[in-house]
């Protein structure tokens, strides 16, 4: 922008002068070295004579310009741009800026274009354009004689250097992807020549450090360095003449770029990237020349640990951006951190052992000390958090390399430190504490987790130095230690959603796998949990928790859940001595709830929520059908299912109430491994499905008459239907209730629970289903499940709803999502396969025609869809153009419905077909009517698994001769669309 306003001033008609003004001192202001090379440009391309005379006038621009942006200021400096102005107009017009704009747009272009032709997805193997992900650039065989010119790269690199900083950076990315040209465009030997003129560019660059103080060279450079690595082997690297004098400068330019951390954070990812892989390719390494990354290595992670703990106290005392604030960023520079501090590791460990040493005991003793300053406190607390991360990854990194007895007891030292420090901050919690510490720390006890909870890596050593110094000596005792480390965090830190969340991950982690639950289920912290899970001792649980902070007790009761379910068995008083706290919030809700004269205050709406939560998190690991007997004898019979219903009843407008509640119920009704079916003398399936109905009648009725704006539609609305859709799916998807008993025994509840689904699913625009992609998944899934098994009910669905549903699946055809374009075409095979069949019922001859008659529902039914023939024939015409197109996907998939439309209407298939064969040359009209006669060779009138299975094999065969076709005489897939779907064609049977 700067530049196009400076253009305009030096332009022959100059208009608006004052407003341009304005914002060109600013943009001045901020990018000095950019003016200054832009100015630079400008005097160059005047004619000799005229330069010095240009260079007065730049000069007098900025006479008594200060380095503000008040309104006087602004005010000089639209003055002297109008004098400026002036004696630039009187130039002749052969020496005017026009020339070296014209040039300077010219290379621009020029730049852009190359860059955009060497990031072209020549193989179409990338899915996302905008992940810098370093893939090899896959440039046509075409265009290697212009790598193999060393002039290219030579262009470039000068390119850099002459270019002004707007310009020089587009060089440079055009540089980054050569540099990730494919291994296959050159001979060794050629590749060999290739990197060594690619070094040698990049030492030079270094050697001046000619225009990295512009933020975007310096960018593009650092990308530049990644990709040397991301391309070429480590001993390529090593082959090249200069690497000595190159990884020197690298080795220099990091930490000097460490050390300037808040100039670019961005950039350092790629220079810990490069440093990271070539660490990695070390033990691959057979070149007998020295890496030399055991010299420069430690240097790199000494700037970056000191970078990051002088950077605290001016974060802190200036108040800038603290990047501990961006836990994604500091996780993913970790990671590559733990590899690279394995390169010359006793350094490492010494480094972190004297910093960790010489912040602790100025932390301790500003805590010792009355009246610290708290800014100091602070300082050290980040400080510490910063050195606990580090550690973090030092001793996570031993898991990826083989380590001995002396890293071993490196290790163990780090260990302690932090533990030591642990026990410092723990004892100030009930007065004051630093979130950020608390997470580096549990970030720290997750790697010691990992480190120790393989048998491969425990370390004898490791345990004796913590046996001297906490008594630790294995690792069911180091478990105990995380343990009440846990319930300390769960205690204190209720009013930290993120600590609380780390804390129950932690948690999570440590009970999801059976040999840790064997070890945790033994210790006395772990059962203290499961006996006092109550707010007194985690306020968390509380109700004066936030609605944020309430959703981490879903995690809690599924960690507690896996831990009681360990040894449980069947002990039903151990399990309902465990709810006791959960019983007793039910028992007093339910005087609240169930009192018809009271209306319940905000208090009752959070401990109905936290139930909710609760009570999912406890379902979800309950896999075994006793256990989840249990769970559902003590909800059920208790009469605590009612209260919940009772809760939507009264708040189905609130959906952080309605929300959990629906999640519960279908968790519930989810047959998990089975946990539901099984035992046939138990009418539990039916009582669930019974109440799972009632829950989504009530919230139907409700919802259905709630008007809500267009912006609050999902999380207001459609979220809740959504779920019902989820309910009723797992209800009827786990085979555990016989739907067909409801109608026997004059029970309505199937009856009406498909009523209210039909109301809920008209409610929803047919736009809105796929652009929100949960009520989409939701939606074709319960559809998937009713089509499969219970296909009756949806042609007993009112007309409308029907004919929605088919307009719902002929967008579905359509669709991008792979997930959605097979479920519609399921559906569909299920609908037109029954179809088919009542058809058949229709005219068949069988001698019993009271075993084979059609129902009264069944002949309303075909009514609707003989009506609503152009909606089945426009999935036809779409699934036969999708086989024709060039990327056909699911092939499997649509070939099952398919079939069965071209059997239904057989005269819009001929006519298609006509259409297509019609579009071909003339003389290849023959072929394609030949092929579309052996699509149906062998293919019987029924629709049987055997008959779809045989018009796949046959459409597979034809869909290749199709692709073999020149695509100038392919099938257009826009003509016989348009022309037959006006045409309503009768079903054929």
């Amino acid at each position: 922008m700067m530049s196009s306003l400076l253009n305009n001033v030096l332009a022959e008609d100059c208009r608006n002068q004052w407003s341009m003004s304005r914002p060109l001192l600013v943009l001045i202001l901020l990018y000095e070295d950019y003016y200054r090379s832009l100015k630079e440009s400008i005097i160059r391309g005047q004619p000799v004579e005229k330069q010095q005379t240009m260079a007065q006038w730049f000069e007098d621009l900025m006479l008594g310009i200060g380095r503000n942006v008040s309104s006087k200021n602004k005010e000089k400096f639209t003055q002297n741009l109008s004098t400026f102005r002036r004696d630039v107009a009187n130039l002749p017009k052969s020496t005017t800026y026009s020339t070296v704009l014209r040039l300077y747009r010219l290379i621009t272009q020029a730049l852009r274009l190359t860059r955009n032709c060497l990031s072209f997805d020549f193989i179409g193997s990338s899915t996302d354009e905008s992940a810098d992900d370093m893939n090899n650039v896959q440039i046509p065989t075409a265009w290697r004689p212009a790598f193999l010119d060393t002039n290219t790269l030579t262009l470039f690199f000068d390119l850099y250097q002459i270019l002004p900083n707007g310009l020089a950076s587009y060089s440079l990315s055009c540089l980054v992807q050569m540099t990730s040209v494919r291994r296959s465009l050159f001979s060794n030997s050629e590749r060999t020549k290739f990197l060594t003129n690619l070094v040698e560019g990049v030492r030079n660059i270094l050697t001046n450090l000619h225009g990295l103080s512009d933020p975007d060279n310096y960018h593009e450079f650092c990308r530049l360095l990644a990709r040397l690595k991301s391309n070429y082997q480590l001993g390529e690297l090593i082959a090249v003449p200069c690497y000595p004098e190159a990884i020197e400068l690298i080795a220099k330019f990091t930490v000097q770029s460490l050390h300037m951390c808040l100039f670019a954070p961005n950039s350092v990812h790629y220079l810990l990237t490069l440093w990271q892989r070539m660490v990695a390719s070390v033990p691959y390494v057979k070149s007998p020349d020295p890496h030399l990354l055991g010299t420069y290595t430690p240097e790199v992670i000494k700037a970056y640990i000191e970078s990051r703990l002088d950077a605290v106290a001016l974060i802190v005392r200036d108040n800038m951006e603290d990047p501990l604030d961006d836990l994604c960023m500091v996780q993913q520079q970790l990671e590559q951190l733990s590899v690279i501090e394995r390169c010359e590791y006793n350094k490492t460990c010494n480094l972190l052992l004297q910093h960790f040493d010489q912040k602790a005991r100025e932390y301790e003793n500003l805590l010792q000390t009355l009246n610290s300053s708290p800014i100091d406190i602070t300082i050290h607390e980040l400080q510490l958090t910063w050195l606990v991360y580090i550690i973090g990854s030092a001793i996570v990194g031993r898991l990826s390399v083989t380590t001995s007895d002396e890293h071993d007891t490196m290790d163990a030292e780090l260990v302690i430190r932090v533990l030591q420090l642990m026990r410092l901050t723990d004892s100030r919690l009930p007065q004051t504490g630093c979130e950020k510490l608390e997470l580096a720390i549990l970030s720290f006890l997750d790697q010691v987790r990992k480190m120790h909870s393989s048998d491969q890596a425990q370390k004898a050593t490791v345990y004796k130095r913590l046996n001297e110094v906490f008594g630790l000596n294995d690792e069911q005792m180091l478990l105990s230690f995380i343990n009440r480390k846990i319930i300390t965090n769960l205690k204190f830190w209720g009013r930290s959603e993120q600590i609380i969340t780390k804390t129950l991950v932690l948690l999570s982690d440590l009970s999801v796998h059976f040999n840790s639950v064997r070890k945790l289920a033994r210790l006395e912290e772990v059962q203290f949990m499961l006996t006092h899970h109550t707010s007194e001792h985690f306020p968390f649980l509380g109700t004066s928790s936030s609605l944020n902070e309430m959703r981490c007790r879903t995690m809690f009761y599924t960690s507690l859940s896996r831990l009681l379910m360990f040894d449980l068995g069947e002990d039903e008083e151990r399990f309902y001595n465990f709810l006791t706290p959960l019983t007793n919030q039910f028992e007093s809700l339910g005087n609240v709830l169930m009192d018809t004269k009271c209306f319940p205050n905000d208090e009752v709406k959070k401990a109905i929520i936290g139930l909710a939560r609760d009570l999912r998190g406890l379902a979800l690991p309950l896999n075994a059908r006793i256990q989840y007997t249990m769970l559902f004898e003590w909800l059920y019979y208790t009469d605590y299912i009612p209260i919940l219903l009772r809760a939507v009843e009264l708040w189905a407008h609130e959906p952080a109430i309605t929300t959990p509640v629906l999640k519960l119920f279908a968790e519930l009704v989810h047959c998990r491994t089975q946990r539901l079916a099984g035992n046939v003398s138990s009418p539990m399936g039916i009582l669930l499905f019974r109440e799972a109905s009632k829950l989504i009648c009530i919230y139907g009725n409700r919802i259905l008459h709630l008007e809500v704006t267009t912006d609050q539609l999902y999380p207001m609305k459609l979220k809740g239907i959504s779920i019902c859709f989820l309910i009723l799916k797992n209800a009827l998807g786990g085979n555990y209730v016989n739907c067909g008993v409801f109608k026997l025994y004059g029970d309505d509840t199937l009856h009406n629970v498909l009523d209210i689904i039909a109301q809920l699913i008209l409610s929803i625009r047919q736009s809105d289903l796929l652009e929100y992609p949960k009520l989409a998944s939701a939606y074709y899934n319960l559809l998937n499940c009713l089509s499969q098994d219970h296909v009756t009910y949806l042609a007993a669905l009112e007309p409308r709803a029907f004919v929605y549903i088919l307009e719902s699946l002929n967008k579905g055809l359509a669709a991008l999502d792979s997930a959605i374009y097979i479920s519609c075409c399921t559906i569909l095979d299920s609908i037109v396969s029954y179809i088919f069949k009542q058809l058949q019922l229709k005219i068949s001859t069988f001698p019993n025609k009271k075993l084979r008659s059609l129902s009264r529902e069944n002949s309303q039914f075909l009514k609707v869809v003989e009506l609503n023939s152009e909606l089945l024939q426009n999935m036809m015409s779409s699934l036969l153009n999708n086989v024709l197109a060039e990327d056909c996907r699911n092939q499997w998939s649509m070939s099952r419905p398919l079939l069965v439309l071209i059997l239904l209407y057989e005269d819009y298939y001929r006519s298609l077909k006509e259409s297509i064969i019609r579009g071909q040359p003339v003389e290849k009209q023959q072929t394609m009517a030949q092929w579309f006669e052996d699509l149906m060779l062998g293919i019987g009138r029924n629709v049987s698994s055997k008959n779809k299975e045989k018009f796949t094999q046959n459409l597979s065969t034809f869909r290749r001769d199709v692709a073999n076709l020149p695509k100038s005489t392919t099938y257009s897939t826009e003509n016989s669309y348009q022309v037959y779907t006006e045409t309503n064609y009768s079903i054929s049977v």
